[in-house]
């Protein structure tokens, strides 16, 4: 066997290790998507359950919100909103910069949404706290409880996906990313998605409604 032959049969053997490799890697992020998508079905399933207790609970509520609780913070609760929203847009731009192989703005992006995402956190908490000390606690009635019981199930899944992210920006600070090799890159992209949108639809029906 002639040099040349043998360098073409090596080649070959390399090009067909490298796409059983690539479609082993876009099977696993196809199944991670698939069980987040799963996941966010079940967590749009409890979200809906508050939002209807809520719903009931006011509409058999003579005056809502009872009197004699604090009043909650509209403004600063909906700049704080625009931060939320600020971060999911910068977690869709990171996912277009890596598309693109653009790593470095890919970085610099999701660092950006983590940032944000945290600033919203630190915010929401403050103002929490703020309420805890006027007040509106679960042991002061039916109004607090649905309020704290919403508010804090969203600052938890807020959380778990600033974790995610984090992860994220770690993998990505090792060069573990490329355009094609994204990962759980896409799982955590939609999850962060559903988070962000569900705010403000949650401050809309808590705060203003």
């Amino acid at each position: 066997m002639s040099l040349m032959a043998e360098v073409s049969i090596a080649e070959a053997r390399e090009l067909g290790t490298e796409r059983m490799r690539s479609s082993s890697q876009e099977s696993r992020a196809s199944n991670t998507i698939v069980a987040v998508a799963i996941l966010i079905a079940a967590e749009m399933m409890f979200f809906g359950g508050l939002i209807t207790a809520l719903l009931v609970l006011r509409a058999g509520a003579v005056i809502w919100p009872p009197p004699g609780q604090p009043r909650l913070p509209l403004l600063a609760t909906g700049l704080n909103t625009v931060v939320l929203l600020s971060s999911g847009l910068a977690m869709w731009s990171a996912t277009n910069s890596l598309e693109a192989n653009q790593l470095v703005s890919f970085k610099h992006k999701l660092d950006l949404a983590i940032a944000l995402g945290t600033s919203f956190v630190l915010i929401q908490g403050y103002e929490w706290l703020g309420l805890l000390r006027h007040g509106l606690r679960i042991s002061a009635g039916i109004y607090g409880g649905i309020f704290e019981a919403i508010v804090l199930a969203h600052a938890t899944h807020v959380a778990a996906g600033l974790i995610a992210l984090t992860l994220v920006s770690f993998r990505a600070r090792r060069r573990r990313y490329s355009s094609q090799s994204s990962g759980g890159v896409g799982a955590c992209m939609l999850y962060w998605s559903f988070v962000v949108l569900l705010w403000p639809v949650l401050y809309v029906l808590v705060y203003l409604v």
